[in-house]
């Protein structure tokens, strides 16, 4: 008989199986532009299990690779532990380049703050967090600046680096775009796009294309302090009026790659029965559990009477008496 245990371990294979059919390797040729290497880079993602991600930091470099990108920062909340294990997984086994870095989670504002190898305390002001950045000899990000943020960078407007402009909080609504971009012509700072990954959407759905002068951190740090990034906004382009002219031109550098038709459903699919699958498991099993911790009487009564037989002292069996039925 099929059990709702067996059901809930179909749909985990399942999952497991539209998983691996909706993958696919988005691998690109390097690229160069006006002497500069173009590197494709997230500089926020989150990854298990400090940051409220379902990828741990290895998983997370696999999956950057799977997208495309040359690079990404590991920003832990409020920890630099994330990014040095993500770095050292893709140094030994192969992957993108990994940035250490930290979303420093403040009350009021964020700070995505890249290039760094210690923490930086939560505690600090907008201000006085950068400044120990630069200190580390990183570089600091506005962490999608919506207006709520605004006052509390105010006093660090010509201290920031780069500022997210193109974000998924930017494709909730058009009202979050217009701060976004409000916020990035007012900081006069380098055009970031980055994908705030927990584990929901795609790794990389937006990201930002740095014109480095060679492919390692200190060549993306630098170009970052020096504002050479080109974000692209559904069809829109924001970052140096100069290389944007040279991605145009050129036409290979776009919109993140789309999946084939019918991939982003299986994908779906996937985790729509690895849900369920998991649900049913847990449910399933935690009553199987409860059932079996309740004994019968009759059984109760049986194991002790057999326990009793077996249970004779200096390790011999007592003898069972079996007395002839009543009357």
């Amino acid at each position: 008989m099929i059990t709702p245990r067996a059901i809930s371990a179909c749909l985990l294979l399942a999952a497991l199986a539209l998983g691996t059919l909706s993958d696919a390797l988005h691998e690109r040729a390097p690229v160069i532009l006006g002497g500069y290497r173009v590197l494709a880079a997230d500089f926020h993602v989150h990854s298990f299990p400090l940051s409220g991600s379902n990828l741990a930091p290895w998983d997370i470099v696999m999956e950057a690779r799977r997208q495309g990108l040359d690079a990404i920062a590991l920003t832990g909340h409020d920890n630099v532990w994330e990014g040095r294990a993500g770095r050292w997984f893709s140094s030994r086994f192969g992957g993108p380049l990994v940035l250490v870095g930290e979303e420093i989670h403040a009350p009021g504002h964020h700070v995505i703050a890249v290039g760094i190898h210690r923490t930086i305390s939560w505690r600090l002001s907008a201000a006085a967090a950068i400044d120990e950045v630069h200190a580390q000899g990183g570089i600091a990000i506005a962490a999608h600046p919506l207006a709520g943020s605004w006052p509390a960078f105010a006093a660090a407007m010509g201290k920031l680096d780069g500022t997210e402009v193109v974000q998924p909080t930017a494709l909730e609504s058009e009202e979050n775009t217009a701060q976004l971009r409000q916020f990035y012509e007012r900081a006069r700072a380098a055009a970031i796009g980055s994908s705030d990954y927990h584990g929901a959407g795609p790794l990389g759905v937006c990201r930002t294309y740095v014109f480095s002068r060679s492919a390692t951190e200190q060549g993306i740090l630098e170009a970052l302090r020096a504002g050479r990034t080109v974000v692209f906004d559904r069809g829109r382009i924001v970052g140096d009026p100069a290389l944007i002219r040279l991605a145009q031109q050129d036409g290979r550098l776009a919109e993140p790659p789309t999946p084939p038709p019918g991939q982003g459903l299986l994908a779906a699919l996937s985790r729509t029965c690895g849900l369920l699958g998991l649900a049913g498991i847990v449910f399933f099993g935690f009553r199987a559990s409860a059932n079996g911790a309740v004994p019968q009487t009759g059984q109760h009564s049986r194991h002790s009477h057999s326990a009793r037989s077996r249970g004779g002292r200096g390790g011999h069996a007592e003898k069972t008496v079996i007395e002839p039925p009543s009357p």
